[in-house]
């Protein structure tokens, strides 16, 4: 199922049954006038004058809850997705002592696909303020509206939780509004116009230069340079030149039109810097190999072997010859390109899902594949055992298709899953359940469930930060979350 067009916020944390329901997000601030229209602009200023009253709100519905207990006052309830529909007015509430970071931003029109692109300050990055760099592309209502964008979200703060703020004295007090304005996120944009929605965004670097294959709904896929984005999303003087002058269409280095038509499967070799895997709905996979002066050659001889669309395409990280492809066709394959295209499928796994396989994953530290697929179920493969056709596990959480999953970057056990229910969710294989019934009065849930985070509509697409520790960014019909929870 390609998931090529957009159609509640909450969590629950495995190990301490703690459940957030939805409150106003923080928010990012644009980085001028020109990035965002006036309309956007006063639809931003209605946001924080909602939040306002809704601070208010809590600060009065905390006063009644102090001294409420035996008036009728509804307590919260826990809520697990799937179990219990919300009834007409009942709403999610956070909590954020469940978040050691939680932030959100919207770019205006929502993004269908993103990557992380890496920065040079440092691995394993803990500290706050925290700062990343992201490339994306919207899914505007007309082709012509469409932008590839490269965004800098920096001065990212935890929640007060985590930053260890509590109840002071007034002196302390009079202070917290200066506070809170040092610690104010900001968000920067550069924006290229693109015409056509773009299905699917991949960075790389070769060199010194941010790559980003994009796939688009003109059925192309086309490599574009980012170093003048990103540029100008760190210097202002730069990014004033920038709106001025790159408003026309965004020139790509290379564009592939060979697929003939539109595709989802895009990926980078993690070991071959340039190389690059493309597949599209009419069951084609091309490798691209990078050629000097910014140039690739692409075998006009495509892969065979699946049977319709092809939806997810994965590199090994360790064999610079082999990736993985799934398929609609219910498939999922191994392919090593040393051989013929026509005879490049050494291992497949014919009904490796019941219906379309979505996505897949390649664990970086362990010989695992994940996939999901519209079915809803995750499943966790080991390729040494893969020929057997049977996967070492499988989850049911979603309950709606798979949109999105990837292993952690550095912990072999842990990985995200997103889903068309609007789900988003933890996991560790390494967790174990000694009593498989119910815990604390609540349904059952895999017991590798550390975490679901809730409250956005429409979730495509979820990444690990790679530098920043445990960090997760989403993104959605309603936007991007930025967070990091107290399970990972």
């Amino acid at each position: 199922m390609g998931f090529n067009c957009f159609q509640k916020n909450g969590a629950l944390e495995k190990r301490k049954r703690v459940v957030t329901r939805v409150l106003p997000f923080s928010k990012m601030s644009a980085p001028g006038g020109d990035t965002f229209s006036d309309a956007e602009i006063e639809k931003v200023e209605e946001m924080e004058d909602s939040e306002e009253e809704q601070e208010e709100m809590e600060e009065s519905d905390g006063d009644e809850e102090g001294d409420g207990a035996g008036d009728g006052t509804v307590q919260p309830r826990v809520y697990i997705p799937g179990i219990e529909p919300l009834q007409p007015g009942e709403e999610l509430e956070m909590d954020q002592t469940a978040y050691r970071l939680y932030h959100h931003c919207q770019t205006g029109a929502p993004c269908l696909s993103f990557d992380v692109i890496r920065d040079d300050l440092g691995e394993n990055r803990e500290e706050s303020p925290l700062s990343m760099l992201l490339c994306a592309g919207t899914q505007a209502e007309t082709a012509q509206a469409n932008r590839l964008l490269v965004m800098r979200m920096h001065n990212l703060h935890g929640t007060r939780r985590e930053e260890g703020d509590g109840e002071g004295s007034e002196s302390e007090s009079e202070g917290e509004g200066d506070e809170q304005e040092e610690k104010k996120p900001a968000l920067e944009l550069a924006m290229l116009p693109h015409y056509g929605a773009i299905n699917r965004v991949r960075v790389t670097r070769v060199g010194d230069t941010p790559l980003a294959a994009v796939w688009s709904e003109k059925g192309q896929v086309e490599i574009f340079d980012l170093r003048p984005q990103l540029d100008a999303v760190h210097d202002s003087a730069i990014m004033a030149t920038f709106l001025r002058e790159q408003q026309k269409e965004a020139t790509p280095l290379f564009t592939f039109t060979g697929h003939m038509t539109e595709g989802f499967a895009v990926d980078w070799s993690p070991k071959v810097p340039g190389r690059l895997a493309t597949g599209d709905c009419k069951k084609h996979i091309h490798v691209w190999e990078p050629r000097e002066g910014g140039a690739w050659h692409v075998d006009q001889r495509p892969f065979a072997g699946h049977t319709h669309s092809v939806e997810d395409i994965q590199w090994s990280p360790t064999e610079p010859t082999v990736f993985a492809s799934c398929s609609v066709d219910t498939s999922i394959r191994i392919w090593d390109t040393r051989a013929p295209p026509s005879k490049a499928c050494m291992l497949s796994v014919s009904q490796a899902h019941s219906s379309d396989v979505n996505v897949i994953s390649w664990n970086r530290n362990e010989p695992f594949l994940l996939s999901g697929g519209d079915d809803g179920l995750l499943k966790v493969w080991d390729l040494r055992q893969f020929k057997a056709g049977r996967p070492v596990a499988s989850f049911k959480l979603h309950s709606a298709p798979v949109s999105s999953v990837e292993w952690h970057p550095t912990d072999g056990s842990v990985f995200a899953s997103a889903g068309s229910d609007d789900v988003v969710g933890q996991w560790d294989l390494s967790v174990e359940s000694c009593d498989p019934g119910t815990e604390a009065g609540l349904p059952t849930l895999p017991p590798q469930v550390l975490f679901l985070h809730q409250g956005q509509t429409e979730v495509k697409e979820v990444h690990w930060h790679p530098q920043n520790s445990g960090v997760l960014i989403c993104t959605a019909l309603s936007g991007f979350n930025v967070f990091r929870t107290i399970s990972v």
